[in-house]
């Protein structure tokens, strides 16, 4: 089932974003897959980051996975796998990245989400990240599927 009511929310800075980020993460819990979409520059590898810190430590030095393809954090929450897929051809490429050890026990941070194929967990929160009427202005699109439909309308999110 997907949300037929997706939540669409204006970001102005790069701060609204960090303040959707610290809203969603107290409700990921482990095996959750949060698919991070929208255009090169968009702002996915800074809601991660934010994501991230929100739900470890705050000064936790978060680099983006570009050419690591992964990063892994031990937070309080569970372990968060933050994979970037933009330089995978497919699916059998992010298997060799663990993908089933975050599946069985981790929180997945996905940018790039549409090269796992068929990988593409049918439960999970989509985030579509897209540009705002100015350089710094940014619209954030979130779309659950499957059990996710239920639990984004208990966020409380604006």
């Amino acid at each position: 089932m997907i949300d037929p009511n997706p939540l669409t929310i204006d970001l102005p800075d790069e701060t609204a974003t960090a303040a959707l980020a610290a809203k969603l993460g107290p409700h990921l819990r482990p095996g959750d897959m949060v698919a991070l979409r929208g255009d090169l520059g968009a702002g996915k590898t800074a809601f991660a980051r934010a994501l991230i810190r929100a739900l470890g430590d705050l000064d936790e030095e978060v680099p983006s996975p570009t050419f690591t393809l992964v990063q892994t954090y031990e937070t309080p929450a569970g372990p968060i796998w933050h994979f970037d897929l933009y330089r995978l051809s497919g699916p059998d490429e992010v298997v060799e990245l663990g993908w089933d050890e975050v599946r069985a026990d981790g929180i997945a941070l996905v940018e790039w989400p549409d090269r796992l194929g068929t990988l593409l967990p049918a439960d999970r929160l989509d985030v579509l990240i897209g540009f705002g009427s100015d350089a710094d202005t940014r619209r954030a699109t979130l779309t659950g599927h499957s059990a996710w439909a239920d639990r984004l309308k208990e966020l409380n999110l604006p």
